[in-house]
């Protein structure tokens, strides 16, 4: 029996196993893998059974649940924020129906799939609840005919909503939604298979693509450099990054990336399925094999304001303390039997700072690291979302992987993300010093995939009956992750702008009905009259094509700025830090940044390259606030 085939006698079936110096396929997301980093792969995976096998205390498996017929579509209605669109609570709520209003075609259609189920079934368990037609969940009400798109051939179905004008018919702010015109725009626009279009609903993009040649697989075989060099075109109103967004806006990203993702792999063609895990008892204390946000409390009481567990900031020190030119850092384990003591010590020592850190070599670390994502009672790519990472690789095209994990990365709790993205950024570290530690982008996937990709009572399973594909796959959407991690925690611009048309439609719809109220009638009355006096007042002390930016850190609290073309937002800050003076805390320019708050958004970072006229057009009520950005 071979080694390698030795190792993967978990699969029970002796016919499966591969012989020395068999080739894997190289076809779709397995071309770029090699026979030397899926020996890494399977060194790693033996790794962690022998670990595992050497641990004597009973682990508790995680059982993830199989959903009713309809379940499923009711938890994925109540994560997007639409469970009033059935059963008990049904009813025409106005944060829905404006919500409703703002989605793309290809998204109604996967909010209409999962409405249909939920009604079939409901009906079939004759519950005596008020159940909407999906007919009427979108009332379109320029489709003379009253029909709606049924998903089955997205691109032919087109709507006229949306054309740059408000409903009481005046011009508005132009926000991307995927409609005739964006698709117009869409084939005009000049771009390169390696620029990722964030304007436009990735959903619609591939409903557009899905039968032309512009979708084509990247082919090619070994080395890191063969992945395509995926760019974000700049876009004058300023990039997103997660973490640039207020909480309440926040939400709303969340709910239209749940949707978005749903859409982009119903035109696929790939199933998407959350999964439901089982409440299994965990500890309530300690370093490994505690639930995160239990961990990030405990840790907060230390360290108050952290996001990422402290054990895990200091085994990646640890790690690279030394040097991150080790020949087989993250590859080669450490002695099991010392890495178990740590382990032990650790868990008594830690918290009392009494544990020398002295006695940590540097492959003892890396295999606590690893063992410290494993031994999360869920996975850090969440119960829910681990399958829809594994079935990435399913997606036809490389672009449309990347934004489907785009899309995941948003969709994680904020403890998981936070951890994920320091995570990656140690790997990329890693990664730099390839030419000395032989460890290159190919070998850290191969070695990260099953730490996160297998998990006990769950993972591992899944490995198991998908075989070798499955581990090939996870391991490229690990080399993914590590590769295009800075892409990843980007808003795409199409959902910002859902997010500002949500918050337009809102005000107006409350301001509307406010004046109906005839108790609130004076109150209007004089709030009115007091704005009309305040805006007389703004007009005179800011002159047209000028804003008034505070600063209330800085020296210099105020400033009316001319907008002209070229002007970003990095110079208005450059401008206002230029001017020391006074008492008043002085800050770096790495740690202050210019906001938009408030008109159709609720709080946006600006990144530097922000063109603020631009910017002004598509947000003219917006106020402008220099301050540093919350960690």
């Amino acid at each position: 029996m071979s080694r390698r085939s030795g190792q993967y006698t978990m699969n029970h079936d002796h016919s499966k196993k591969i012989p020395d110096g068999a080739s894997f396929d190289r076809s779709g997301s397995q071309d770029s893998l090699d026979e030397l980093s899926m020996d890494d792969y399977w060194k790693e995976l033996e790794n962690i059974h022998e670990t595992r096998g050497n641990n004597h205390e009973e682990r508790l498996a995680l059982v993830v649940k199989e959903p009713d017929e309809g379940e499923l579509e009711e938890e994925w209605l109540k994560e997007a924020g639409l469970s009033n669109l059935f059963g008990e609570s049904s009813g025409d709520s106005l944060e829905s129906m404006v919500f409703l209003s703002t989605l793309t075609r290809t998204q109604k259609a996967a909010v209409e799939k999962r409405v249909e189920t939920v009604t079939q079934t409901m009906r079939k368990r004759n519950k005596q609840h008020q159940i909407p037609d999906v007919r009427d969940i979108f009332r379109l009400q320029n489709d003379s005919k009253g029909k709606v798109c049924d998903g089955s051939e997205p691109s032919a179905v087109r709507t006229s909503e949306n054309k740059n004008e408000a409903h009481d018919g005046t011009k508005g702010p132009k926000f991307s939604l995927g409609t005739d015109e964006q698709k117009s725009l869409l084939e005009d626009m000049p771009s390169s298979d390696t620029d990722i279009n964030l304007e436009i609903s990735f959903a619609e993009q591939a409903a557009n693509l899905k039968d032309s040649s512009a979708g084509k697989m990247y082919k090619g075989g070994g080395g890191d450099t063969l992945l395509p060099n995926f760019r974000l075109p700049k876009d004058k109103t300023g990039t997103t990054k997660i973490g640039d967004l207020a909480p309440q806006d926040m939400k709303k990203v969340y709910s239209l990336a749940l949707i978005e993702l749903t859409a982009l792999y119903d035109i696929l063609g790939t199933e998407f399925k959350q999964q439901k895990a089982a409440k299994i008892k965990t500890k309530d204390s300690g370093l490994f094999g505690v639930p995160l946000s239990l961990l990030l409390e405990q840790d907060q009481k230390k360290v108050p304001g952290t996001k990422i567990p402290l054990i895990f900031q200091k085994l990646i020190a640890q790690i690279e303390e030394t040097t991150l030119e080790t020949e087989g850092l993250l590859r080669i384990p450490g002695v099991a039997t010392r890495v178990k003591g740590l382990c032990q010590e650790l868990e008594a020592k830690f918290y009392e700072g009494t544990f020398n850190w002295e006695n940590v070599k540097q492959h003892d670390a890396a295999s606590l690291l690893k063992l410290f994502i494993r031994e999360l009672p869920q996975p850090l790519l969440t119960v829910e979302y681990l399958k829809a990472f594994q079935d990435v690789q399913n997606l036809p095209t490389r672009k449309q992987q990347l934004q489907a994990l785009n899309l995941l990365v948003i969709l994680l709790p904020e403890a998981n993300r936070d951890t994920l993205k320091v995570l990656l950024e140690f790997l990329q570290r890693v990664i730099d010093h390839r030419d000395k530690n032989k460890m290159t982008l190919k070998n850290v996937a191969m070695v990260m995939a099953p730490n996160l990709f297998t998990f006990h009572g769950f993972g591992s399973k899944t490995i198991e009956q998908s075989e070798f594909a499955m581990a090939a796959g996870t391991a490229n959407v690990m080399r993914f992750m590590i590769q295009y991690q800075k892409l990843l925690w980007t808003i795409p611009k199409f959902i910002v702008n859902q997010v500002r048309k949500q918050n337009t439609e809102s005000q107006k719809k409350e301001k509307k009905d406010k004046a109906m109220k005839k108790l609130l009638k004076k109150m209007a009355y004089d709030r009115e009259k007091h704005e009309k006096q305040e805006k007389t007042s703004n007009d005179t002390d800011v002159p047209q094509g000028v804003i008034r930016v505070q600063a209330p850190h800085l020296s210099k609290v105020s400033m009316a700025i001319q907008l002209t073309e070229e002007l970003k937002a990095g110079d208005i800050v450059a401008r206002f830090l230029s001017q020391k003076s006074g008492n008043v805390q002085t800050l770096k320019k790495e740690e202050v940044f210019l906001y938009e708050i408030g008109g159709n958004i609720g709080e946006r970072c600006l990144d530097d390259d922000t063109y603020m006229k631009d910017l002004y057009q598509l947000n003219p009520n917006a106020e402008w606030v220099i301050k540093p950005k919350q960690s």
